[in-house]
C-alpha cells in the first residue's frame, strides 16, 4: 500500500517492546482472594448481598502459556489447552484425551489424570477488583452459568456462577463470560463450543419462547450495535443472523461454553501496518511493514492469533538486499514447495518502488534474497507483493501498480509463478482497478483465498492515512479472473478503530476463518500508537464474506 511520504510525515519505526510476551497473553492470574468482586472506589458495589464464601477455596494463578516459535509446519505449536480442530482436522471432532478417565487400564508408571477445573474469562466490562491486572480466573471443579445477568440499582449487573462466584459487570446487559472446563470432570468435557445467549426484561419474546435464553452451536456474538428499530422497539443483530428485538434497551448476556477464552481488539497494540500472517501446523507467524528501520519486516509468533511474541526479523540489521534503499513495505511468508518465500516491496537504488523475494527453509527464516528485484519497472512503482496456490498446483503472484503515486490508475495484476516461487513466468492479467466511488484513487494490498469452489481476493482501497481506507472483496472462478467485485466495502471504520484494511485471511484454531489486519485508534488517527493489529471473525452467506461486528473493540470469543 502506500506508505508515508517521508517529507510528510516520519514512519514511526518499530521496536520490540520488552514485556510483549506477557502483555499479549492477557492472561496472568493474580492470586486475589475475591477476584469476582469490586472492591472499593465511586464503582464499589459490594454492599450486594452475597455470602461470605461466594469465592470459595482460594485458587493459584495460572499463567498463559508463552507464544513461542513456529516450527517448518510439522509440530503442534498449540497450547495444550488451544480448543478446536484446525484445517486437518475438517468434519472430525476434538476428542481430547487430556484429563479423561482411561476405561483400558493405567499402566503403573502413568501420571495421575489431570484434576478437573474451570478456565473462567470476563468480559471487558466486567469491574476489575483492585491490584487484578489479568481477566482470568481458574476454579476447581465444574463451574457454568445460566446465563442469567441481575441489574442493580448502581446501574451494573452480576452472575451468579454455580460455584457461588459472584462477578459485576458496568451496564445493565454487560455481563459476558467464558467457560473452559478442563482435567477429568464428572461426564467428561464438552464436545464442542456453544454459546448460550440470555436475554433480559427487555426482551419481546416470541410467542411461545417461555424460556429467557437460545442456546446456539459455535461462537456467537453482537454483529454491530443495538439499532432503534422506531416505536420504542431496539433490534440487537448477532453474529449468527438471529435478530432479537427489545422494547426500549437491547439487555442480553453471553455465557461461551469450551470456546477457547475470550479476547479484546487490538491483539498487538503497537505500530504493525500491513500484517501479512501465514499459519504453521497449529501456530502462526506474521510480519509487517518496517519502513526503513535497519532490521527489517519485524516477525511475531502466536498460538492462537491473539497472543504475539516477537521472533527476529525477515532481513536483521545488516543484512537487507543491497539492491534496496528502503521503503520495506507489505511483507507476506507464504509456503512454496518445500521452502518459505518472503514477498515484500522495497525502494530500489534507481529510485522505483520493486517487489522482492527471499527464500527461507523455514517461516522464520534464514531468508536469503534472490540478489535482484523479482519484479522492476523504471516506469512505474509495484508494491504489495501477496502469493496464493490454484487449484493445478501452480504458485501464483498477485500485486498493485502504483499509479495513484503518477496520478494514474492502480490496477491490481495477477501472474503466475515459477514452481520455486522465486521468479515470474508467463504474463500477467489485469484482475480490476480502483472504478468505485468508495475506492477512491486506488485499489491495493490484495490476499486471494480459495472457498466455496471460488476465488476470493480481499483487498483495500482509499486513502490509508484517514478514516476513509476500508476493504472489499472480489470472487473468479480461476486464478487469473475473470474478478466480480461484491460492491460496498465489507469493512469500514467504526466505534474505536479508523482506516481498517491490508489483511491476511487464516484459518483460526477454532476451525474458523478470521481475517487479521491493521487499523488506527479512532481518536488518533495517524499519530499514537500507529496502525496496530486486529483481528475480527469472517463469516459465509449467501456466497460472499462477512465480517459480523467489525472492526471489534468488546471482548468476543476468540475465532
Amino acid at each position: 500500500m502506500r506508505r508515508p511520504d517521508p517529507r510528510r510525515r516520519s514512519l514511526a519505526r518499530l521496536a520490540t517492546l520488552g514485556a510483549l510476551t506477557a502483555a499479549c497473553s492477557g492472561e496472568l492470574v493474580a492470586d486475589v482472594p475475591d477476584a469476582g468482586r469490586p472492591i472499593g472506589g465511586a464503582e464499589d458495589v459490594s454492599s450486594a448481598a452475597e455470602p461470605p464464601d461466594a469465592r470459595g477455596d482460594a485458587v493459584l494463578p495460572r499463567p498463559a502459556p508463552d507464544a513461542r516459535p513456529v516450527s517448518d509446519g510439522s509440530a503442534d505449536v498449540r497450547p495444550a489447552d488451544a480448543r478446536g480442530p484446525g484445517p486437518e482436522d475438517a468434519g472430525t471432532t476434538d476428542a481430547r484425551s487430556e484429563g479423561r478417565p482411561d476405561v483400558g487400564g493405567t499402566p503403573p508408571d502413568a501420571a495421575p489424570p489431570a484434576p478437573c477445573e474451570t478456565v473462567i474469562q470476563y468480559g471487558d466490562a466486567w469491574i476489575r477488583p483492585e491490584g487484578r491486572v489479568g481477566d482470568t480466573d481458574v476454579a476447581p471443579g465444574f463451574v457454568t452459568w445460566d446465563g442469567v445477568c441481575t441489574p442493580d440499582e448502581a446501574g451494573n449487573a452480576s452472575a451468579t456462577l454455580s460455584n457461588g462466584w459472584r462477578p459485576f459487570f458496568r451496564g445493565r446487559n454487560a455481563c459476558r463470560i467464558a467457560l473452559d472446563p478442563r482435567g477429568a470432570c464428572p461426564g467428561g468435557l464438552p464436545a464442542a463450543c456453544s454459546t448460550r445467549i440470555a436475554y433480559g426484561d427487555t426482551w419481546a419474546a416470541p410467542d411461545g419462547h417461555d424460556a429467557r435464553f437460545d442456546d446456539a452451536d459455535g461462537r456467537v456474538f453482537p454483529a454491530g450495535p443495538c439499532v432503534d428499530a422506531g416505536g420504542g422497539v431496539s433490534r440487537q443483530p448477532l453474529s449468527n443472523g438471529w435478530v432479537p428485538h427489545f422494547q426500549g434497551e437491547c439487555r442480553l448476556a453471553f455465557r461461551w461454553s469450551a470456546c477457547g477464552g475470550l479476547y479484546t481488539n487490538p491483539v498487538l497494540p503497537r505500530d504493525c501496518p500491513d500484517p501479512g500472517v501465514l499459519r504453521v501446523g497449529d501456530g502462526y507467524v506474521m510480519t509487517c511493514t518496517s519502513g526503513n528501520s535497519g532490521a527489517a519486516f519485524p516477525l511475531f509468533t502466536s498460538p492462537d492469533l491473539v497472543r504475539w511474541a516477537p521472533a527476529g526479523h525477515v532481513f536483521p540489521e545488516g543484512t537487507r538486499p543491497a539492491w534496496a534503499t528502503g521503503d520495506f513495505w507489505a511483507p507476506e511468508i507464504h509456503r512454496i514447495g518445500d521452502h518459505y518465500v518472503a514477498y515484500y516491496s522495497a525502494r530500489h537504488v534507481g529510485g522505483q518502488l520493486a517487489l522482492g523475494a527471499a527464500r527461507g527453509p523455514a517461516p522464520l527464516g534464514p531468508f536469503v534474497d534472490r540478489g535482484e528485484p523479482l519484479l522492476l519497472d523504471p516506469g512505474m512503482g509495484m508494491i504489495d507483493a501477496s502469493a496464493f496456490i490454484g487449484a493445478d498446483g501452480r504458485p501464483y503472484l498477485t500485486w498493485k501498480h502504483d499509479g495513484n503515486a503518477i496520478g494514474r490508475r492502480t490496477p491490481i495484476v495477477v501472474q503466475p509463478l515459477a514452481a520455486d516461487g522465486l521468479s515470474l513466468v508467463d504474463a500477467p492479467v489485469e484482475a480490476f482497478a480502483n472504478d468505485r466511488r468508495w475506492e477512491g484513487a486506488l485499489v491495493e494490498g490484495p490476499f486471494v483465498v480459495s472457498r466455496l469452489g471460488q476465488y476470493f481476493m480481499f483487498y483495500s482501497a482509499n486513502a490509508y492515512y484517514d478514516a476513509r481506507y476500508a476493504l472489499g472483496v472480489a470472487r473468479a472462478p480461476g486464478p487469473l479472473g475473470p474478478w466480480e467485485k461484491r460492491g460496498d466495502p465489507i469493512l469500514v471504520s467504526g466505534g474505536a478503530f479508523a482506516g481498517p484494511g491490508h489483511g491476511s485471511v487464516v484459518v483460526a484454531p477454532g476451525g474458523e476463518d478470521a481475517l487479521v489486519f491493521h487499523a488506527w485508534d479512532a481518536s488518533q488517527i495517524g499519530g499514537g500508537p500507529g496502525r496496530m493489529v486486529l483481528l475480527d471473525t469472517l463469516r459465509w452467506s449467501d456466497g460472499w464474506p462477512a465480517l459480523p461486528g467489525a472492526p471489534s473493540a468488546d471482548a468476543r470469543p476468540k475465532p
